[in-house]
């Protein structure tokens, strides 16, 4: 009960506070500077006095037009995100249309969920060893069972191929995920009013018609978050294919998150050009995630928000005339 005089908004800010002051600090602050440093001339691991450039998008210019590896790291980045992403909703959508099927009633659905969702949690560092050790030459346990089905008659160099690396790469990315998505897309489900699957059900239709006409429209929110999510980790990918083959074999799955680490804190410390090429990312994820949002909007309350603008403009004329 709210007492007269006490304002209990104070301990909301209270709370908050640290959290605002973590914000600007750890993250505002690095991101405020990055995009400042990247208009300079900043470079070197000894500090120096910085400039800015006579032209401040030259970092910029230079990257896109002159930086032939920050392209192919571009191209990379892409091309690993589409090859994990597409077969993870894929699956992730199958499944859940799996477990929330009333019809089924799976048993054990929870040992399921957590089998499926364990990849999610072993360590980074733990799957690229454990890759490398399945996929090793001249011995390892698939060259082993190409040899022994009769596939191969000679050890094959799995790691050395760009395409069988990007594979591979996009594969453990896929194989880590697909859980976690799973498991989001059916807490989406699980907020579906019930009333619309059982009003589904005695009209008649069929589990296929349901997940399409019913589940699939009212997770179009849970959807949106997935695709962004997906979108800002693909874009950003770095741990596997760093500690998996550390961008080879030819730059084959460098990403430009290891192009801007290995800008920043190898070789001459270019930070110059490693803020530029972070902001690259930055722009093409703000964009690519308002093209996102622009089409999984809902179409139906667009309308309708246009029909009450006619009708109020029509509404506002009759009254003028009258």
């Amino acid at each position: 009960m709210r007492r007269k005089g006490v304002n209990y908004s104070k301990y909301g800010y209270m709370f908050t506070f640290p959290f605002v002051l973590a914000f600007v600090v750890f993250s505002l602050y690095p991101i405020l500077y990055t995009a400042v440093i990247g208009f300079t001339d900043m470079k070197g691991i000894i500090p120096k006095p910085i400039h800015f450039l006579d032209n401040p998008f030259q970092n910029f210019k230079d990257l896109l037009f002159d930086n032939a590896s920050f392209r192919k790291s571009l191209i990379n980045t892409g091309l690993l995100w589409i090859f994990n992403f597409v077969p993870q909703m894929v699956l992730a959508l199958l499944l859940t249309a799996w477990f929330t099927n009333r019809r089924l009633n799976i048993k054990g659905q929870g040992v399921f969920k957590v089998l499926l969702y364990m990849p999610n949690i072993i360590t980074a560092s733990t799957i690229a060893v454990l890759f490398s050790t399945l996929f090793a030459y001249p011995m390892g346990p698939v060259n082993s069972l190409f040899q022994m089905l009769g596939w191969s008659d000679a050890p094959i160099f799995f790691l050395q191929n760009k395409g069988t690396a990007r594979g591979i790469v996009s594969f453990i990315q896929f194989w880590m995920w697909y859980g976690n998505t799973m498991i989001v897309l059916i807490a989406g489900v699980a907020g579906i009013n019930p009333a619309l699957f059982e009003s589904a059900a005695i009209d008649g239709a069929n589990g296929f018609q349901t997940f399409f006409r019913i589940t699939l429209p009212s997770l179009r929110t849970i959807l949106l978050f997935t695709l962004i999510t997906s979108l800002v980790g693909g874009l950003t990918m770095f741990d596997i294919p760093q500690l998996f083959l550390a961008g080879g074999p030819d730059d084959s799955t460098l990403t430009t998150s290891m192009f801007i680490y290995g800008q920043a804190f190898k070789g001459s410390y270019m930070y110059n050009r490693a803020a530029a090429a972070s902001m690259i990312m930055f722009a093409i994820t703000a964009v690519l995630s308002g093209f996102l949002f622009y089409l999984m909007r809902d179409r139906d309350a667009a309308r309708l928000k246009k029909a009450e603008k006619k009708y109020r403009k029509a509404a506002k004329a009759a009254v003028r005339e009258v």
